[in-house]
């Protein structure tokens, strides 16, 4: 089925709060809410890794502006890890460097997470898209290249272990801008002498949005490829679950203001 034959990009404003899925990369899902909503300007607000699900903010036209904003926000994350197993991208979407026995009872996890928390020192990942010489450091990374890092001041305001199944742990993590989840993981693994690696990352929050507002990719494509709509209809639909820019504005004069 073809949408928006003979039909210019759109001029609209506002931010969607997207629930990405599993496997995909930010910049393909942010081509496809592009094409979805036929939009002229758009722009997310910091990349999710693959494997990472959860709240990605695109914004639309004028709310680009609050970009920036956005991605220097504090954000909030459940991960579960994997004990025992260290890989060379932190994540499971890696190369096994490393397997070892887990030995540790919950004081000594207690120990280890309470280490954590606060503000401290984290070097980023080989495996980011942070940039060295105009090339993102993973493109060196999958060459075999080591590319020296300078740590990077971050904070970790709450780090909870919200259960633990034999070598694998869930935490919520509620972070500073600029933490990398996987790293924090990394070393938690160093830590306890073991080796750790991310299996599942969901990001729950990005500043004042939650997780509640959150619309996944299927129900926007639902409504897109549903020939019961004419385009009309279907802007409509999708443009309902923007957030408008005078609600956008509102929010931020208020952060602004306690500021």
């Amino acid at each position: 089925m073809k949408r928006y034959n003979n039909i210019g990009n759109r001029d609209i404003n506002g931010i969607l709060l997207l629930d990405k899925p599993k496997g995909i990369s930010s910049g393909f899902l942010l081509n496809k809410i592009k094409k979805l909503f036929n939009a002229k300007k758009i722009g997310h607000t910091g990349t999710l890794d693959p494997l990472a699900t959860g709240m990605l903010p695109v914004c639309f036209g004028k709310a680009t502006k609050f970009a920036k904003y956005l991605l220097h926000s504090d954000k909030r994350y459940k991960v579960s890890a994997q004990l025992g197993v260290s890989t060379d991208t932190f994540d499971s979407d890696g190369r096994v460097i490393s397997v070892s026995p887990v030995q540790l009872n919950d004081y000594i996890l207690e120990q280890c997470l309470e280490s954590f928390r606060g503000i401290r020192n984290q070097i980023p990942p080989m495996f980011s898209s942070l940039k060295y010489r105009g090339l993102p450091l993973y493109k060196y990374a999958r060459k075999g290249i080591h590319i020296p890092r300078k740590p990077r001041s971050i904070h970790i305001y709450n780090l909870n272990l919200i259960k633990k199944t034999e070598n694998i742990i869930e935490l919520d993590v509620h972070c500073s801008t600029g933490t990398y989840i996987r790293s924090m993981v990394n070393d938690i693994g160093e830590y306890l002498g073991c080796g750790a690696h991310v299996i599942e990352l969901r990001r729950l929050s990005v500043g004042q949005y939650i997780s509640s507002a959150m619309i996944n990719l299927a129900t926007l494509e639902s409504i897109f490829c549903n020939d019961s709509f004419d385009d009309v209809q279907v802007f409509c639909k999708l443009d309902a679950f923007l957030t408008p820019m005078n609600k956008i504005i509102f929010e931020f004069s208020n952060i602004f203001h306690e500021k």
